[in-house]
């Protein structure tokens, strides 16, 4: 089967979470299947950029749309299945050939269904969409499940969705020794947002101010001047992908925060989830509607709303945060891999849209 995919980026994981996501899809995908993916060259990402030639699939780094147009319409017109999604910077003009030149099934993927809806019910222009919405395509796939495969259908018009969720990639996310110098009792691994600032300040930083004797560490970019850091957190400015594991492994337990709009519809894992648990490291998460689908609340992760929540986890023996982090990474390995994704997708593509992946259909 030959897959096209016109995407945001798989060549770099700089404060992005497509790339990992792709590299982990591609390398599964591309070990049965012909998968192309193209790329638009944008200088943010080409400067940060730490993979040129991911396994799996043939990239296509690009500058302008009209120059590479001809190699993208001859790719499309011998495709099995051509995809667009979300945050593609060319997705408008991408949909448009795919929807008039692939024989075969044509996708719409939203990595980012949240965010997409929210900006559409405050009357927003969506650039990543067509304008005349998603009613054209075979397929839309969604980042989350729930509530908001019923809202794909009303708002834009998608005739058949299914949740296609986040997932690992074993061979890069996997337990390794710790590393002294990422050592901290409660770890955050995650891109500096705005809606994400209450739930770090109530689950990470006023933790930290109570105990000053125990080490905190943020790792991740865009994090602004006046963020309010304390004596004894630290901060490592951007871990790529090879880095986590070690990020992970020198964590006592290390903290997910989901952004306020996927918090907010619920059924929208953080691929951080699955990329911790295969690493091994115990889990301490805030609420959302449907967790309970990808890991089993109290044996595979710990969940918190308040300051004394998060206390109480971080204080937890060492043997009890690791046989939640055991549970937790045999799940993962059973249901949360890039594998079981990959196959996912080729039965949603040969039986229609379906609830599959097990408990966290």
């Amino acid at each position: 089967m030959r897959i096209v995919i016109f995407g945001l980026t798989i060549s770099s994981a700089w404060a992005n979470g497509h790339a990992t996501l792709w590299r982990g899809l591609c390398r599964a995908l591309g070990s049965r299947h012909d998968v192309t993916f193209f790329e638009h060259d944008v200088p943010y990402y080409a400067s940060h950029r730490d993979l040129v030639d991911p396994p799996g699939c043939a990239l296509h780094l690009y500058g302008a749309w009209e120059a590479v147009l001809p190699a993208a319409e001859r790719a499309v017109r011998e495709a099995d299945v051509a995809m667009v999604t979300s945050y593609c910077p060319d997705g408008p003009a991408a949909a448009a050939l795919v929807l008039s030149a692939c024989p075969g099934v044509r996708v719409f993927y939203d990595l980012d269904t949240p965010v997409t809806l929210e900006r559409l019910r405050q009357g927003e222009r969506v650039p990543y969409l067509p304008d005349d919405g998603l009613a054209a395509f075979d397929l839309v796939l969604s980042y989350t499940g729930g509530g908001a495969l019923d809202e794909l259908r009303s708002r834009l018009g998608a005739r058949a969705v299914a949740p296609l969720y986040g997932s690992v990639d074993p061979a890069v996310h996997r337990p390794v020794p710790p590393d002294p110098r990422l050592r901290a009792d409660l770890s955050y691994l995650g891109t500096w947002a705005a809606d994400r600032q209450g739930q770090l300040d109530a689950l990470f930083l006023e933790p930290a101010r109570r105990l000053p004797d125990r080490r905190f560490l943020i790792g991740g970019s865009q994090y602004p001047d006046d963020f309010p850091w304390g004596g004894n957190v630290f901060y490592v400015r951007h871990m790529p992908p090879p880095d986590h594991p070690a990020f992970y492994a020198s964590s006592a337990l290390t903290l997910n925060v989901t952004r306020g709009a996927m918090a907010a519809m619920g059924y929208c894992p953080s691929g951080r989830l699955f990329e911790a648990a295969a690493c091994g490291a115990p889990i301490l998460s805030d609420r959302w509607a449907g967790l309970e689908q990808f890991f089993e609340p109290g044996r595979e992760i710990l969940l918190a709303d308040t300051t004394d929540e998060a206390m109480e986890a971080i204080g937890r023996p060492t043997r009890e945060l690791a046989d939640v982090a055991r549970r937790a990474r045999a799940h993962a390995l059973d249901a949360h891999t890039a594998d079981v994704r990959a196959r996912d997708f080729e039965a949603i593509l040969e039986h229609g849209p379906a609830r599959v992946g097990g408990r966290a259909g």
